[in-house]
Parts: C-alpha cells; sequence; structure tokens
C-alpha cells in the first residue's frame, strides 16, 4: 500500500494569534519527524496557540500521534494549547479508539477550532 507524501501548509490565522497547520497525506514514520520540529519551534516562540488541521490527512499512524503528543505536551508547558481539526472517518475514530479525543480540543472544522466552538467529544 502506498500512501501520499506529506504537505504542510503553514499560515498565521486571526491577526497573528493562531498558527495553523494544515496537513494532507500519510502523517507517519517518514513525515512525523520533521512536522515534530515545526510543531515544537511554534509552541517554543511564542505561538502557543496552535491549531493542526488534520481533515486531509489519509494515514495517521503512532509516530504522527506521538509528534502531536509531543507538541501538545510543550504548548502546554508555555501557557499554550493544541487543537485539532478532525474530518469523520478513520482519523476521528483512532483519535477516540486511543483517548486522544478527551486529551485534544477537537473540532469539525477550521473555523470552528479557530472560534473554539463545537468541539467534538468522545464517544467511548
Amino acid at each position: 500500500m502506498s500512501y501520499e507524501e506529506l504537505t504542510i501548509d503553514v499560515k498565521r490565522e486571526r491577526d497573528g494569534e493562531a498558527v495553523v497547520f494544515r496537513l494532507r497525506g500519510s502523517f507517519d514514520i517518514a513525515t512525523s519527524p520533521s512536522v515534530r520540529a515545526a510543531l515544537l519551534e511554534a509552541a517554543d516562540e511564542g505561538s502557543h496557540d496552535i491549531v493542526v488541521d488534520l481533515a486531509q490527512l489519509t494515514f495517521l499512524d503512532s509516530t504522527g500521534l506521538g509528534a502531536l503528543i509531543g507538541a501538545h505536551r510543550r504548548a502546554l508547558e508555555n501557557g499554550g494549547r493544541i487543537r485539532l481539526v478532525v474530518a469523520d472517518g478513520p482519523i476521528a475514530r483512532l483519535l477516540n479508539v486511543t483517548g486522544l479525543m478527551r486529551v485534544f480540543a477537537v473540532y469539525p472544522t477550521l473555523a470552528a477550532a479557530l472560534a473554539d466552538q463545537g468541539r467534538i467529544v468522545a464517544s467511548l
């Protein structure tokens, strides 16, 4: 099975209050180190309001989850937070089954995440 290469778009939203990472493709062992580094850098450099849009991911493995968890911890240490955007489907189910839906603030759309409204609750 082949997966798409990961692409990352980074953009400041809402007058620079949030940094949005839009990920497309596969977030796996091959791509997680670069994403982890970018997220940690954002959490360390004062960009403590971070939104990671996973709605266009085709695959997410444990190394990708580890990168998200590490960035989440770093953001919390610096007084910030990470919000995730997740479409209904396998990525949402993975976050739910692993219990990470309760750790992260998860939203169905980027607009909802930026407005901090309509958080998805765990169904387990």
